[in-house]
């Protein structure tokens, strides 16, 4: 059995369910997730090898490999193997009891992060003032969101859900927005020249597990199981969550295509709250995306 190292922010259902089902251990794998703490850290660990591929945010992919000023002050050949979901439910959330928003404070992963650059741009559209607070990952952020230690934050991936629950108040999805993917599969050069083998068989059975789920061909009862142990659901939450999982809108994308509209979003958040000018067609000649894993490629 071969081992990947795969970094995450928030615990993966596509991986428990290919997991489950046997669908990585029939292609000799076996998947170690790393939670991480902060996009910075989780890109530090990536290019130092420490990881051979991290679930994230595409514009953490374009930071680290097309802007000079990211977190880590150096660009790297970082690229995406596979689009993997469009938000998972990414929405802008408030704290619970709180009705005056003016003035609040927005918890960021880091403030040039993608997650934050969907914050500012649904806060402006509604008009709203805020400061900023850097708190890292976005179950980090969940907790202090539930705490009081922000005002506001951008939630998905099942923290919307349970924020939700215990009183937080939704003001606003990514959808608003526009055609967004929330979460790729990314490596690195050194690691596809290592890996790529192992690295084409995660990415044909994270891709074939999205499609079983969507397409209702994973048995219910073992879906649930994984959502509720994954991400310790009762049955209500775990339900929503199966059904954010399958939603064209918001859940998961079978064929791992980053389409030229999600892409043009994610790059004009960039562009709008940063000093970036990055257009798609350069993006993409410097190598962004490789396809080359992609099932048919």
């Amino acid at each position: 059995m071969r081992e990947l190292r795969l970094g995450t922010f928030s615990p993966s259902v596509l991986v428990e369910v290919a997991a489950r089902t046997g669908a990585l251990a029939n292609a000799g794998l076996r998947v170690v997730e790393v939670p991480a703490s902060s996009s910075r850290e989780q890109f530090a660990a990536l290019i130092d090898g420490e990881l051979d591929a991290v679930m994230t945010n595409p514009d953490n992919v374009v930071a680290y490999r097309c802007v000079p000023d990211n977190p880590l002050g150096r660009q790297e050949d970082v690229r995406i193997l596979a689009a993997l979901d469009r938000g998972l439910g990414l929405s802008l959330f408030a704290a619970p009891g709180i009705t005056e928003l003016q003035g609040g404070t927005l918890g960021v992963d880091v403030p040039g992060s993608g997650f934050a650059f969907v914050g500012y741009e649904l806060l402006q559209r509604l008009g709203i003032s805020y400061g900023i607070t850097a708190l890292g990952s976005t179950p980090r952020r969940a907790t202090a969101l539930l705490t009081g230690a922000c005002t506001m934050t951008v939630l998905n991936a099942g923290n919307e859900l349970r924020a939700e629950h215990r009183g937080a108040r939704r003001l606003a999805t990514v959808a608003d927005i526009g055609p967004y993917v929330g979460a790729v599969l990314a490596s690195t050069g050194d690691s596809l020249q290592r890996n790529g083998f192992d690295l084409r068989s995660l990415v044909g059975v994270l891709l074939r597990t999205a499609r079983d789920i969507v397409t209702g061909r994973r048995r219910p009862e073992l879906l649930m199981a994984a959502v509720q142990d994954r991400l310790e659901f009762d049955e209500y939450l775990a339900r929503r969550h199966i059904a954010v999982l399958t939603s064209p809108g918001t859940g998961l994308t079978p064929t791992g295509r980053f389409r030229d509209a999600e892409l043009k979003t994610v790059l004009e958040l960039r562009n709008r709250h940063t000093k970036a000018d990055l257009d798609g067609r350069a993006v993409l000649a410097h190598g962004l995306i490789d396809t080359s894993l992609l099932p048919g490629q």
